[in-house]
């Protein structure tokens, strides 16, 4: 047998007749709950006609007294079974008037057989009642007790005061045990209906999550490209008049760009599929190195890009404590602020990219020179390009979300004027976990 195969036993699963026995008793339980009093006058009318039947003559078996007129006999063996009737809406109450009746069949000397029927009322008592109750209980066994001792002291201590403590305790001790079993039954149905709320919570919580990443990712992809589209096809219908030749380049540009776009639309849907190759899990996603051809792209658009680098990045791989996660952060937020350049910054706009690595963590500066179509110098354009900015779609919030995820910080607003323009700066700190 190999390691990794299951291992089988006998005792895995139930066996036929445990399980047909299991089904019977939640039917039993199931109709008891649904019809209560059904159940409790078929229960009583069963030790109702065992009683009488002892009643009719077996009483004599067994008793002190065997001259007990049988008027009395009968009373005492209705009095001993039908308050079974109200053993689960009055226990008490009913054990009350079967001790009473005990009390009188021990005073005559007939000690009727029926008198174990007050049992059944110490188990539902035991069961059902605070533990404080069983003091009463006991209380009432008492007196048919103390009366069979003081009128047969000689052979009432054999055959009924012994056996009948024993027989409370018994009675009680199961009581307890079945109710404990219960107890144990409802807390374990409790906690697994709580773990299956949990469990639907958190689905619901990773569902969530999960619609806003996507949404984020959307937001990036889509934004940034149908930007750099549009402002590559405002500049071919501009140009395609005076130089054919740069409206054909713009063509090209829109058709690169558009492959790219629907290129990482395919791969972040491919993700959301059951039958996804394995591929679309693996494939890699924008990171540092990418940001070249994110500002080669931007600039095609014609907006001026300067970029600075500093620190280890290099041509290759970023260094080892930026990880996935935080390259792709630095990444969106690059291109979240580019495309609200090309949105939001004018036709004469210029933009800066400073990207440096250290100790602390990595840090980003996009700056621009955009006025937003209004007067440098005047605070109604500030204003407006704050607006502009802030409150239309999701840009900032997600670039805030992302920066929330790596505990850094993103400052973004308007820049003093002089020169003006729009600041981003973002700042992730070095993972703690990366050696």
């Amino acid at each position: 047998m190999h390691e990794d195969e299951p291992v089988t036993t006998p005792h895995a699963r139930p066996h036929p007749l445990t399980r047909h026995l299991q089904r019977s008793t939640q039917r039993v339980r199931a109709f008891d709950r649904r019809h209560p009093l059904v159940w409790d006058t078929l229960v009583t009318a069963f030790f109702v006609i065992a009683a009488l039947t002892d009643g009719a003559g077996g009483w004599r078996n067994t008793a002190a007294n065997p001259d007990v007129a049988q008027g009395p006999i009968v009373v005492m063996s209705l009095g001993l079974s039908v308050p079974l009737l109200w053993r689960r809406r009055h226990p008490l109450y009913a054990l009350a008037v079967m001790t009473a009746t005990t009390t009188a069949s021990n005073w005559t000397g007939a000690w009727l057989q029926a008198a174990l029927i007050q049992f059944i009322v110490v188990f539902t008592i035991a069961l059902r009642l605070p533990l404080r109750t069983l003091g009463a209980a006991a209380a009432m066994a008492v007196p048919p007790m103390a009366v069979c001792a003081f009128t047969y002291p000689r052979d009432s201590w054999d055959q009924l005061i012994v056996p009948q403590i024993w027989s409370f305790l018994v009675v009680t001790l199961a009581g307890i045990a079945v109710r404990s079993r219960q107890d144990h039954t409802r807390a374990l149905v409790e906690r697994a209906h709580r773990l299956e709320v949990e469990r639907d919570q958190q689905a619901q919580l990773a569902a969530a999550a999960e619609r806003t990443r996507i949404a984020r990712e959307m937001h990036d992809i889509i934004g940034h490209n149908l930007s750099v589209i549009t402002g590559l096809a405002d500049g071919g219908s501009y140009a395609a008049a005076k130089s054919p030749e740069r409206a054909a380049q713009a063509l090209d540009a829109i058709g690169t760009t558009s492959r790219q776009a629907l290129a990482e639309l395919r791969r972040l849907l491919d993700v959301l599929r059951d039958d996804a190759p394995e591929a679309a899990h693996l494939a890699p996603q924008p990171a540092l190195t990418d940001l070249a051809h994110l500002i080669d792209g931007v600039r095609a658009v014609g907006l001026p890009v300067h970029s600075t680098v500093n620190g280890d990045f290099g041509p290759g791989p970023a260094p080892a404590p930026v990880t996935a996660g935080r390259q792709l952060t630095v990444y969106r937020v690059v291109q979240e602020a580019l495309t609200n350049t090309l949105k939001h910054g004018g036709p004469d706009a210029t933009a800066t990219v400073d990207v440096s690595y250290g100790d602390g963590g990595v840090t980003v500066e996009v700056t621009d020179t955009g006025t937003g179509g209004g007067a440098p110098d005047s605070r109604t354009s500030r204003e407006g390009r704050r607006g502009r900015r802030e409150h239309t779609g999701r840009g900032l919030t997600g670039m805030r979300e992302r920066t929330a995820l790596y505990g850094g910080t993103l400052d973004a607003g308007p820049r003093p004027e002089p020169p003006g323009g729009w600041r981003v700066r973002l700042h992730l700190p070095k993972d703690t976990e990366t050696p």
